[in-house]
């Protein structure tokens, strides 16, 4: 199973919140005791046509899942010319608990690819919050021939976490993107790379990290 997906180069990229010195440890497992609200505002993209995204929280508030029923990118045989590449946008309202503030620690990603030798994939992310600059995409690479379950990886360092601002509302925006390309393969066999599953059990996780707001 290949993995690898960094979310820390694309998140450390952001505008940082000012947060206490003295709040500069890790609370990973010390989430709001209140149920956490996620409402999917908008969602765009040709990797996520309406109805196809679907987002839950853990029950202890520490994640969120995005699941796809409809990410698909590949090459060859009779694809479409167009499919090689598939994106998503997501823009999330996280309802957060008076008195905290969040960040996205780690991210994982999970899918299926099937790459004929000689073709290749990428998956790519980028993560910010409505008013700050958009991240740079932080690219995985996989290689054929590769026919498996595919999953990386994205962490971040506590000091290079990015805070959502304490206060006051600011959506949440996920930019994801799959490519495929047939490079020497041979035309007539297809080359494809899903970030989704039939029977919905592949999904992408965003583990939260939660803080106190400083007092007013």
């Amino acid at each position: 199973m290949a993995s690898g997906l960094l979310l820390g180069g694309a998140v450390a990229a952001l505008v940082t919140a000012a947060i206490p010195a003295h709040n500069s440890s890790p609370v990973f497992d010390n989430p709001p005791p209140d149920k956490i609200v996620i409402d999917v505002a908008t969602v765009n993209g040709s990797g996520c046509p309406a109805g196809t995204a679907a987002v839950a929280v853990s029950e202890d508030n520490t994640a969120f899942t995005v699941t796809y029923s409809d990410y698909l990118a590949q090459v060859g045989g009779s694809s479409n010319p167009t499919a090689f590449r598939k994106n998503c946008q997501l823009n999330l309202v996280v309802h957060v608990p008076s008195g905290f503030t969040y960040a996205i620690a780690k991210a994982d990603y999970r899918g299926y690819a099937s790459l004929q030798s000689g073709a290749s994939a990428v998956q790519r992310a980028s993560y910010y919050f409505q008013g700050s600059s958009q991240t740079v995409f932080k690219n995985h690479n996989f290689s054929g021939s590769y026919n498996d379950n595919w999953q990386a990886t994205d962490s971040t360092d506590w000091a290079q976490l990015v805070w959502a601002p304490c206060g006051v509302q600011r959506n949440f925006n996920i930019n994801t993107e799959l490519r495929v390309n047939a490079g020497s393969s041979s035309p007539s066999k297809v080359s494809f790379m899903t970030m989704d599953s039939t029977d919905g059990d592949l999904s992408t996780v965003y583990h939260m990290a939660w803080q106190h707001c400083p007092a007013k």
